[in-house]
Order: structure tokens, then C-alpha cells, then sequence
């Protein structure tokens, strides 16, 4: 199968270099291609045969193709493309690819919600106002920038380094396609990437976004040395937040349960590799978030979806209270010490 991989972050490049190798004793690799704006990239990634910025001393596998081409006639010729952009990128992406054929079938990794875009809008009086967006998810981006496109989301609990590394890995392949769903289980799933199939893609990317916000709550709670139990406390409570906006935006319960859901959240709350637990564990320090962003080179998603996610669920009526101390500790109207105790200072009441 020919893939292309339109991103060259540490999660492209993993996903790249684990889809290059052979996926089974008897099959031949993929071809896959990952493909980079900045040519100065590229020439430095022939040269070392690795990602140096993001999977530093990780060689690439013989096979892997480089690429900063323009997205013209090459992207044609794929079988599966999968956007591996920050989240921010992703409607430009989208647009570019359906510009180009809208019978390539598309997927995307990045984990989060578009931030809220303004849009001026004409009454049937022809009175111009400003409808104030809430923020979208991929999906919902792509209803809007390239509905014609068949798509899905890859997702679960997959830090880059481990996959890259061919360490076992199970992640979930939603798509309301079928026909799609299939094609990425076919593509992605071999003997280090288990691949479940899964029609509900809202519920794999609610969980795929907010488990980043709940991940910084739960770095800073380790960072204030909370102790274990105020981490399971943060984590299980996270999960219920998870589930309320999940099914509030027409999620099914069971994938809040299941690898995009508990799974990513267990793993990006606790593991070392995670950088939103990283962003957590600086803020708690009492270091500034623009001083830690930009020490950490790489995109926290969880920084950039929290106030997003929180405007989301104000809308629908849905409460997220440790989604709410987050966003004000981000916003410096609390500090990490205040939004603690806010959370513990919270009127008790039944459990469900």
C-alpha cells in the first residue's frame, strides 16, 4: 500500500517508520513517504536518516521515502494519506488534499479542537453580525473545509518514541466509513500495532483532546507532590469529565472506556514521555507557560484546547471543573496551589 504521512512532528515520524517495516512475516513493507514543508528538513533528515528534533537517534528504516514536493500529482498516486499536523494545520491540510482529488481517502492523528473562529454572518434582514464559534473538532473541521473526502482518526494511548521504536502499541481506527475503517486496520495493523475498528469517531477524539487538559492537572498535581491518591482522584474524576462532554456531543459511553478514552488518559496523566503532563509539572514549579512552551519544542495540545474544550461544554451546559481550574491556571487567574485547593473545596455531593 502506498501511504503518505503529511507532517514530519514525532508522531508522523513514528508512525512512518513503524509502517516502513515489514507487517508480517510473509508481506512486503509499505511504501510510505513522509512529507515535510521545509526543505532544509529534509535535507537533514537524508543526511542523518533520522528525525534529529523530535526522535533524536532513531534511524529511519531503508525504505522510508523523504519528501518537501509540493502536494500535486504525487499525492495522487497514494492509497491512504494521513495528516500528521498539529491540530491548527488541520483545515488547511484538509483543503490542500481535497483540492487535489476528493476520492483520497484521509486520516489524521492530531488530538484537540480548532480554536474558535469568529465568523460574520448576514441576517435575513441583511443586518452583518459577528456568530461567535465555539471551536470545532476534526470532524466537524472537516464538514466544513472538505466534506466531500472519506476520513477517519487514528487514536489511543501511543507516546511516538515507544512506536518508532516498534514497542506494542494498540490504537483505535473510527471512521463512520466502513469501508474506510477497513482500509485503515488493513494499513496500520501488524505485529507491534494492535488496531481495534471503531465507528464512533466523536467519542475518539473527545477523549483523544481532553485527556491532554486532564494530563496538565495531573502534572501539576505531581509537581505540588499531591501524592498518589490525589492523581487517581484527578484521573477518575477526569474520566467523568471525559464522559459527560463525550456524550453530551452524541459519544458512545463505551469508547470513553476503551483505549481513546481511559487508556490515552491513563497514559498521558502518568507517563514521563507525555508533554502535557510535563506543562503540569513546570506550572506547578511556578515556571510561566510561555517560557515553558517554548523550552519544550514541541506542541502540548493541552495548552492550546483547554479554554476550547471548557467553552465547548459551557455551551452545552455540561460541568468541568477540573477543566475550568486548568484553563485558570493557564490563564494565570489561579495558581496551581489555588486551583487545588478550589477543586478540594467543592460542595460534596453523590458520586454519580
Amino acid at each position: 500500500m502506498k501511504i503518505a504521512i503529511l507532517g514530519a512532528g514525532a508522531w508522523g515520524t513514528a508512525l512512518a517508520i513503524a509502517l516502513s517495516k515489514p507487517q508480517g512475516a510473509l508481506e512486503q513493507p509499505n511504501t510510505v513517504t513522509l512529507w515535510a514543508r521545509d526543505e532544509a528538513w529534509l535535507q537533514s533528515a537524508n543526511r542523518s536518516r533520522s528525525n534529529e528534533r523530535y526522535l533524536p537517534g532513531i534511524e529511519f528504516p531503508r525504505t522510508l521515502l523523504l519528501s518537501a514536493s509540493p502536494l500535486k500529482e504525487w499525492l495522487r498516486e497514494q492509497d491512504l494519506v494521513v495528516i500528521s499536523t498539529p491540530m491548527a494545520a488541520l483545515r488547511g491540510m484538509l483543503e490542500s488534499v481535497q483540492a487535489l482529488s476528493s476520492t483520497l481517502p484521509v486520516v489524521w492523528l492530531c488530538k484537540g479542537f480548532e480554536a474558535p473562529q469568529n465568523k460574520r454572518v448576514v441576517s435575513a434582514e441583511g443586518v452583518a453580525q459577528t456568530e461567535k464559534a465555539t471551536g470545532l473538532m476534526a470532524h466537524e473541521v472537516l464538514q466544513e473545509a472538505a466534506s466531500n473526502l472519506a476520513a477517519g482518526v487514528l487514536s489511543g494511548p501511543s507516546f511516538a518514541k515507544e512506536v518508532a521504536l516498534g514497542q506494542p502499541t494498540a490504537l483505535v481506527a473510527a471512521s463512520p466509513n466502513p469501508t474506510l475503517r477497513e482500509l485503515m486496520v488493513q494499513a496500520f495493523h501488524g505485529p507491534q500495532l494492535r488496531v481495534y475498528a471503531n465507528e464512533d469517531w466523536v467519542g475518539v477524539e473527545v477523549g483523544g483532546a481532553v485527556k491532554n487538559v486532564m494530563a496538565i492537572a495531573c502534572g501539576i498535581c505531581d509537581g505540588l507532590n499531591l501524592g498518589t491518591n490525589a492523581r487517581a482522584a484527578l484521573i477518575t474524576r477526569g474520566l467523568v469529565e471525559i464522559s459527560r462532554l463525550g456524550l453530551a456531543l452524541g459519544a458512545k459511553s463505551e469508547t470513553m472506556m476503551g483505549l481513546s478514552g481511559l487508556g490515552d488518559l491513563v497514559l498521558t496523566a502518568t507517563g514521563d514521555l507525555s508533554r502535557n503532563r510535563q506543562v503540569g509539572l513546570a506550572l506547578a514549579k511556578g515556571k510561566r507557560l510561555e517560557d515553558i512552551v517554548r523550552d519544550l519544542g514541541h506542541v502540548a495540545e493541552g495548552v492550546y484546547s483547554a479554554e476550547t474544550v471548557l467553552i465547548r461544554a459551557l455551551a452545552l451546559g455540561v460541568e468541568m471543573p477540573i477543566t475550568q481550574m486548568v484553563v485558570n491556571v493557564l490563564k494565570e487567574a489561579l495558581t496551581p496551589q489555588e486551583a487545588m485547593k478550589a477543586l478540594m473545596a467543592r460542595q460534596s455531593k453523590l458520586e454519580f
